[in-house]
């Protein structure tokens, strides 16, 4: 299993490998994606990187996250209401997101090929499935709301 220090030096070699430089700031974003057990808020990204580096200002998080997301290293997706997240890119997914407890659902992108294929074969449009999030109630809620 590979390490945050690891994956941390990676993110760093794709910079480089974009003829860019590796900065504080830059590494110590990188450190907190790593270590996000959950997608991560620019505000949230800003404060945790804040933690380590006081000095890296809100704009400067912005900005990196953008770099980071034109060379493939995060993506962000729209959750119903909510502020954008971002997470490492990786393995393609979807999000379901209940409308009652706020909670957010990772599911395989697979889930949504038919959708996919149907949007393409009938529309012509190509879903973007790293910003797939549906919105709904979850079995819990669901079943709180049920009587008994």
């Amino acid at each position: 299993m590979a390490t945050a220090r690891a994956d941390e030096d990676a993110i760093a070699s794709i910079i480089r490998g974009a003829a860019k430089r590796v900065t504080v700031a830059k590494r110590t974003v990188a450190a907190v994606l790593v270590s996000a057990s959950e997608h991560l808020t620019a505000d949230e990204i800003t404060f945790a990187v804040q933690q380590r580096q006081p000095d890296v200002s809100p704009s400067t998080v912005y900005r990196i996250l953008e770099e980071f997301e034109e060379l493939n290293i995060v993506v962000h997706a729209h959750l119903g209401q909510h502020a954008a997240v971002y997470h490492l890119a990786g393995a393609v997914h979807g999000h379901l997101t209940c409308e009652v407890c706020h909670g957010t659902f990772e599911i395989p992108a697979a889930h949504f090929d038919t959708l996919s294929k149907n949007l393409l074969t009938k529309f012509g449009f190509r879903l973007d499935r790293h910003h797939v999030a549906l919105s709904g109630t979850c079995k819990f809620c669901r079943d709180l709301a049920r009587p008994t």
